[in-house]
């Protein structure tokens, strides 16, 4: 059995896909792809109304350059220069190759790539596939790879990454299949395992994801803007972004108590005097769809008025069946009107509505159990996104070396970003580390030695119910209303609890080392947390306290930092600026062809 690579990547969404169908297209061919479950995970098993996919714009007369884009990412707050730069340079030859796999992105008769606005973007960069965007991706990015023949390791789960003197010489993974650990030895590892999904209890993520950031972290790589998430709306019953068409047809908002009974509340929580107020809120939320304590008085207070049902112990629906009370089309908002109007959709009911407009976003759900046309959408503000990650430079190699972080996994995201910029920069990204992997040499070196790993002694038993009370914790006193106290006791009660983790019972040895994977995460992302707290405050998708009228806000405080965090120790470092281009053709040319990365 082979056990030494030139390559290992971890992770089969459509980042980790797209390293290793990069990597052997640019001749680094003793590579190998290891997946807990090749079905597993956010890229193939989540999305939105339409999910979107962010790059230069490629349609229209509207004026758009690779160094606006990078600048519309920068401004983003807290974000490299350099990253943020080779994104956008990088979007359209990501893009184009995504094309040119089958994916089936909108033109128009022309052939232009049509585009739409999202959040955070002053152009129209977005499009999209429909709301599977990122599953089409993964599995035509899959297709690609298995045609190549790159070597699949699937039920294997990454457990700990081996490192010697800073370095990375392999990793040991639990072999699900046939059950005990195997040690690999590599030169690199790209980690590409999706966002920390298993630390709160109110997620959207996919139940079958958890995330893998604890490895890079326990290898002693840093970590950069862990405070900095995306929490929005979100079913619950199925787990799904409600966001885009969902909110601009318009649904009725209603809460159920213990005793059944229910009541529309939106309007409770705006301008009484004003009932078309709540409606041209709940519109913007389709795309302001993330928290944002800029919005508190626009349309992020949809989601504190969610948030105030639940505390009160209601249960809260989108419920698509009729129209909010007192709707009149005639008295909504001029950007409201203009946009159902254009889309031919100023009647009816919002199931109406939304079979008009998308009739993909109804069939969704439809698919998994829930038919829209019968019962109501049960809802919650859930984590999303993290903005940050693994602290990555501008080849998305980490302060580890030979551990590259691609994906949602590294930290290249700031306070903001538009909507569908993940898409892009998991594709660049693990593009940049394949290129920059390719740069430094293909040849592999059998003559490493195999890295020493010791497993863990398991004591087996009834596992304690302590770290699904961290989640509901984590998800109460930590993810778009942060309480600091509350996230200091937890972060001195799981610092404790890590240093005896091992002696614990545990079930099984997944459970295991997805607890530990999630315990050494949580610990990081609450250090980075209360150090936001105290040195910045509310800002992007974190308020502080519980009471927008408690806090005087200074929204752009410390834009130019990013929060780094090693270990449970966080502080601020300067963000690298966005580069000065010299573009003179003829110097470039001649660099690029005498020079690698």
């Amino acid at each position: 059995m082979k056990n030494h690579y030139h390559t290992l990547i971890i992770g089969s969404g459509c980042a980790g896909f797209n390293a290793a169908d990069w990597l052997h297209d640019l001749g680094v061919r003793d590579i190998a792809l290891i997946t807990e479950g090749i079905n597993m995970g956010t890229s193939r098993n989540t999305g939105s109304d339409k999910q979107t996919y962010y790059k230069l714009t490629l349609a229209g007369d509207e004026p758009d350059s690779v160094y606006e884009m990078a600048s519309t990412l920068f401004s983003g707050g807290s974000v490299h220069g350099d990253t943020a730069l080779i994104e956008a340079a990088c979007s359209v030859k990501s893009f184009m190759k995504l094309v040119n796999l089958g994916l089936p992105f909108p033109t128009n008769r022309f052939g232009a790539f049509v585009g739409y606005k999202t959040d955070h973007d002053p152009r129209q960069r977005a499009t999209s596939c429909g709301p599977l965007t990122s599953k089409l991706m993964t599995e035509a990015l899959e297709k690609s790879v298995k045609g190549k023949g790159i070597e699949i390791i699937d039920n294997g789960l990454a457990v700990k990454l081996l490192c010697e003197s800073g370095e990375i010489r392999g990793l040991a993974l639990l072999d699900l299949a046939a059950g005990g650990y195997r040690v690999l030895g590599c030169r690199n590892v790209i980690l590409a395992t999706g966002g920390p999904a298993g630390i709160y209890e109110d997620v959207v993520f996919p139940e079958s994801q958890s995330g893998g950031s604890g490895l890079a972290l326990d290898a002693g790589a840093a970590a950069c803007n862990l405070s900095e998430w995306q929490y929005g709306l979100a079913s619950i019953d199925f787990r799904w972004n409600v966001s885009g068409t969902y909110q601009q047809v318009l649904p009725r908002y209603i809460s159920v108590g213990a005793d059944g009974a229910e009541r529309e509340f939106l309007p409770d929580y705006f301008d009484v005097f004003d009932k078309e107020q709540a409606l041209n809120m709940v519109f913007l939320k389709g795309y302001q769809w993330p928290f944002d304590v800029k919005k508190l008085a626009g349309s992020s207070r949809v989601d504190t008025a969610v948030a105030a049902e639940n505390a009160k112990g209601r249960a809260v629906y989108m419920d698509f069946r009729s129209n909010p009370a007192g709707l009149d089309f005639e008295k909504l908002s001029e950007e409201c009107f203009g946009y159902l109007e254009r889309s031919d959709a100023l009647f009816g009911t919002p199931i109406e509505r939304l079979a008009k407009m998308n009739p993909k976003a109804v069939e969704l759900y439809r698919s998994n159990g829930i038919d829209l046309y019968a019962e109501p959408l049960k809802v919650a503000v859930c984590a999303q996104h993290c903005n940050g990650g693994i602290a990555v430079d501008a080849n998305w190699e980490s302060s580890v070396r030979g551990l590259y972080v691609v994906g949602e996994a590294a930290g290249t995201f700031g306070v903001y970003r538009p909507g569908g910029s993940a898409l892009n920069a998991a594709q660049v990204g693990a593009m940049r580390a394949a290129e920059h992997i390719a740069a430094v040499g293909t040849e592999s070196r059998g003559d490493l030695r195999l890295p020493g790993f010791s497993p863990p002694k398991v004591v087996y038993g009834a596992p304690s119910e302590f770290y699904g009370e961290v989640k509901k914790r984590m998800s109460r006193h930590a993810a778009y209303i942060r309480d600091v106290d509350e996230m200091m006791k937890l972060l001195v009660e799981l610092k404790e609890r890590k240093a005896r983790f091992f002696e614990e019972a545990a079930v099984d040895l997944v459970s295991l080392h997805k607890r530990y994977d999630a315990l050494v995460t949580q610990i990081a992302v609450l250090s980075a947390m209360v150090f936001s707290a105290e040195e910045i405050g509310s800002r992007g998708s974190a308020l502080m306290g519980g009471a927008a009228s408690d806090f005087d806000f200074e929204f752009d405080k410390h834009v130019d930092k990013v929060v780094t965090t090693r270990g449970d120790e966080s502080y601020f470092e300067d963000v690298r600026p966005l580069p000065d281009c010299d573009d003179w053709f003829e110097t470039v040319w001649n660099e690029s062809s005498s020079t690698s990365i």
